[in-house]
């Protein structure tokens, strides 16, 4: 039972084209929220994650992409080079939004509670680099964090157990 009654649900963020986006519009699916970055030696991930996006979207899954400079300045395009990059690269058709913070004071909200919900390795909150991976069940709780190292591809047994659990 998760501790805190919090959920993914009460958290909104731009999407690259400036548009407002509630979470809670994803309410009732499984979400795999990634902190993204396109000059950064995981940026192929974003294939895996496209992959995995297609295989269950209709099963009630999506992926969430939030990009960040914070690691190595790897971010530091503007959203509508961003989503250029992301779409002529990869095909990448699950959502974006516009570059957030991850760390520090400045940290978006939803990467507050991410951070909170899963500290990681340690117990350390903060996010160690970019492609961070959280998992959030259909009710909204985030239920796995997963390193950068961690391929999009080993997740999938993962979600398919959160798809196939009412």
């Amino acid at each position: 039972m998760n501790e805190s009654r919090e959920t993914v649900y009460e958290f909104s963020a731009p999407l690259l084209d400036g548009r407002p986006m509630s979470l809670d519009e994803f309410r009732g699916q499984v979400l795999l929220v990634v902190n993204t970055a396109s000059k950064c030696g995981f940026t192929p991930q974003y294939a895996g994650l496209e992959q995995l996006y297609r295989a269950y979207r209709e099963r009630g899954f999506t992926v969430l992409g939030f990009p960040s400079n914070q690691f190595g300045a790897q971010e530091p395009g503007t959203e509508a080079e961003i989503g250029a990059f992301c779409e002529k690269n990869f095909g990448v058709s699950f959502p974006v939004f516009a570059k957030i913070n991850v760390n520090g004071p400045q940290a978006h909200p939803l990467y507050q509670f991410l951070r909170r919900a899963k500290p990681g390795i340690f117990g350390i909150g903060r996010i160690k680099w970019n492609f961070t991976k959280f998992l959030v069940d259909r009710q909204g709780y985030v239920v796995g964090r997963f390193a950068p190292s961690t391929s999009p591809g080993d997740l999938a047994a993962a979600i398919e157990g959160l798809l196939d659990s009412r």
